[in-house]
């Protein structure tokens, strides 16, 4: 350890000494001589930043946080600090921006709740942060607390209703009445909304077991526990295609009573009627009369086609639904459509169409475009999922998918499970989607693993991902999960084990790419595993992926080294080099290997084979000093110092070249002190100084290259040495000349 290094620690550890005893001016003395100690790492000015706030130093204060900020951006603390700051200093606007800052980092840390409490805070100073109340609603939603949830939609929908957007404001209603439709705040809102007059300030809402409501505690566990809310009494039970049908036929009705009582018009309103009454049959050829007698409106083809469903004809289905150009029945025209692709057989289009469907009819509820785009994102997903899914599957799926927009609760399933598939998403679980698609049903069980593995519930989270397992034996998500509990609770081989069915299960499947990415994942958390990273390799090497590949080999050498396996690391090495050559790899990455394995060389005193590898790299970064220098020193333990010579010449004209003189000269000192008995090292050392008017260092290195001369016999050198001595004036050159005379030069 350094000095440097002791001190700083030294000063570091009498802070928090004093910071313990509550003498917080001697802290900040501490904290500030620990920093300029190591004015690069940024706990120092964390805690100097703690220790000002403690003595009201508040600007001070400020300074030095955001200074830890900038070193460290993915550090929470300092951020939140200085936020606690410009609170204090009244500055609640900057206050409110730096909390959510703070918000947004424990979010990409995955920490919710403490994003939740900055969030909160950011409210509690700045109200009317719009799109800060909607991200609290949507992280109370992920988290199972309704009430408060509720209560952010609540707030938007007052600040849209003041703002005078009263669609914003039903659309926030909707929300609310998605998780609690009975909830009294929320029905007076929206008939106050309904009706022009002005909702009530949002209140929190107590929950009181004595009124035969669940606590807020139980009202979370009962999200835990999967069970849904009641759903809208708005909801068809047909799903999109039953709400599109039933707004064609309002739609129809009222474009009908617009204009005079024609033949036509009497046609087309008694197939409305029919339809109503489920005379499906007369009401399509009442419709079909109206049409050929001129009728042409979007409500009546979305009437035929949803009819043709129906009754089964699925090609006049298409027909009809495929001439429905309005938005407002998209989502029923993809539903319909679905349904009829299923009917024909053909069900990878059916699956496409169910995915569009369900996208569709969750935009509605959209907010905002920020997110629309998170929920098409999603979507994204899933289709790709479908894509992936064999022809044997896909009639399940559809199935599953029509499952998912039909019955009363449709509206609340799709965005529960919406949600649930976005949070394997966030989980780096985008390979268990086809699992997730073939069997929607796991989606609720896995959230509740997950959410008991983040509580450390290790002992609920296994039970539960036993039982998915005991119903369905091959629901590789839930093996996973078992895994991941295991590696929690340290049994370390037990979960490779685990993990290795998984991944043997995948390859079963030919899904190589899930496999390969959860073999990453385990070589994360057991990175000496060797057999872990040769599956690795062999996995994408038959996937052809060589990039990957060279990444691979050199973690693989890497822990061999680690082991002490030595020569299996550098034949390892010497394949991945093998593998960047013909790749043609950047220059960094081959590098990278030869330097390695040139430690390996020097490792084991195999000079001549650290020679060529160090020579190697001279050729791809002849800029690079370091290698120069170990070549130097290689030379000379070879016995070659010819060679050493000529190497460290080039050295020294590099430092020349880029303008780094003062490492001529500390390079020339360390080796001539290394190497006392080296006549060109002296030689030269004796040049430079020279060249720095350093005469007497000048002088006492020529001495001492001239006794070395004499004692290895060059009479005619160190004849040639002494002139040269005398030609600088030394103050006993008579001495010099004396000698001079004894050798005869």
């Amino acid at each position: 350890m350094t000095s440097k290094q002791e001190t700083y620690e030294y000063y570091l550890n009498l802070g928090h000494s004093l910071a313990w005893d509550q003498e917080w001016e001697k802290a900040v003395n501490a904290y500030a001589r620990a920093l300029q100690e190591r004015p690069e790492d940024p706990d120092p000015y964390k805690y100097l930043g703690l220790a000002l706030m403690q003595v009201k130093r508040y600007n001070d204060a400020l300074k030095v946080l955001m200074k830890a900020h900038k070193i460290a951006p993915d550090d929470p603390v300092p951020l939140e600090r200085s936020a606690d700051v410009l609170e204090r200093l009244g500055r609640l606007k900057e206050a409110a921006t730096q909390y959510v800052s703070v918000a947004e980092i424990y979010l990409a840390q995955r920490d919710i709740e403490k994003a939740i409490g900055n969030f909160e805070r950011a409210t509690l100073l700045t109200p009317g942060l719009l799109q800060i109340h909607f991200r609290l609603a949507q992280l109370y939603e992920r988290t199972g607390r309704k009430r408060a949830a509720v209560l952010q939609y609540l707030t938007l929908a007052f600040n849209f209703q003041r703002s005078k957007d009263r669609d914003r404001a039903m659309q926030a209603i909707e929300r609310a009445l998605r998780l609690e439709p009975s909830n009294v705040q929320v029905l007076n809102a929206k008939r106050a909304i309904e009706s022009g007059e002005l909702m009530a300030v949002p209140q929190l809402q107590e929950s009181h077991p004595q009124d035969g409501k669940p606590t807020a505690a139980a009202e979370a566990q009962q999200a835990l526990a999967g069970e849904a809310p009641a759903a809208s009494a708005e909801a068809h039970v047909a799903g999109p295609l039953g709400e599109a049908t039933e707004k064609a036929l309002a739609n129809l009705a009222e474009f009908l009573l617009e204009g005079g009582l024609t033949t036509a018009e009497a046609q087309a309103i008694q197939g409305i009627e029919l339809q109503k009454i489920g005379e499906n049959a007369q009401a399509v050829q009442a419709f079909q009369a109206a049409e050929k007698q001129g009728i042409r409106h979007p409500a009546l083809y979305m009437c035929l086609g949803s009819l043709m469903v129906t009754l089964g004809q699925w090609q006049n289905a298409l027909q009809y639904l495929e001439r429905v150009q309005d938005a407002a029945y998209a989502a029923g025209v993809a539903h319909g459509m679905a349904q009829a692709y299923v009917g024909l057989g053909q069900v990878r289009t059916a699956a496409e169409q169910f995915v569009r469907a369900l996208q569709l009819a969750d935009l509605q509820s959209a907010m905002n475009p920020d997110e629309a785009n998170q929920l098409t994102a999603v979507y994204d997903e899933l289709r790709l999922a479908v894509r992936q899914m064999q022809e044997y599957d896909l009639a399940e799926t559809c199935n599953e998918f029509n499952r998912w927009l039909s019955g009363a609760d449709w509206k609340v399933r799709i965005p529960q499970t919406r949600r649930a598939i976005d949070d394997r998403l966030r989980g780096g679980g985008r390979g268990e989607l086809l699992d997730i698609v073939k069997d929607p049903s796991v989606v609720e069980a896995l959230t509740r693993v997950d959410e008991y593995i983040r509580r450390g519930l290790y002992t609920l989270a296994a039970d539960e991902a036993m039982r998915i397992i005991e119903q369905q034996p091959t629901s590789l998500p839930a093996h996973q999960r078992v895994a991941q509990v295991l590696m929690e609770e340290g049994m370390l081989q037990e979960a490779i084990a685990k993990y290795n069915v998984v991944i043997n299960s995948y390859l079963a499947r030919d899904d190589r790419v899930n496999a390969a990415m959860i073999l990453n994942e385990v070589i994360k958390i057991a990175p000496m595993d060797i057999n872990l990273r040769l599956s690795l390799i062999d996995l994408l090497e038959r996937e052809g992926d060589e990039a990957r590949m060279l990444d691979e080999y050199i973690g693989l050498a890497g822990t061999y080294y680690q082991l002490a396996e030595v020569e299996q690391a550098r034949d390892t090495y010497l394949a991945a080099f093998r593998l960047a050559q013909r790749l043609n790899a950047p220059v960094e990455k081959r590098v990278e290997i030869l330097l390695r394995l040139a430690d390996i060389y020097m490792t084991r005193l195999e000079w001549r084979q650290a020679q060529r590898t160090f020579e190697q790299v001279r050729e791809l970064v002849p800029t690079d000093d370091k290698v120069r220098r170990e070549l130097v020193e290689i030379h000379f333990k070879l016995g070659n110092p010819i060679e050493a010579m000529r190497e460290l010449d080039n050295l020294l004209r590099l430092y020349a070249q880029s303008r780094r003189g003062h490492l001529i000269l500390s390079t020339l000192e360390s080796m001539v002190e290394a190497r006392p008995a080296e006549m060109g090292l002296r030689s030269r050392l004796a040049a430079v100084y020279q060249q720095l008017k350093r005469i007497p260092e000048a002088i006492a290195q020529l001495d001492a290259l001239g006794e070395l001369q004499l004692d290895a016999g060059l009479i005619q050198e160190a004849c040639a040495t002494i002139k040269q001595i005398i030609s600088l004036r030394p103050p006993n050159v008579e001495q010099y000349q004396a000698l001079l005379s004894q050798m005869g030069c």
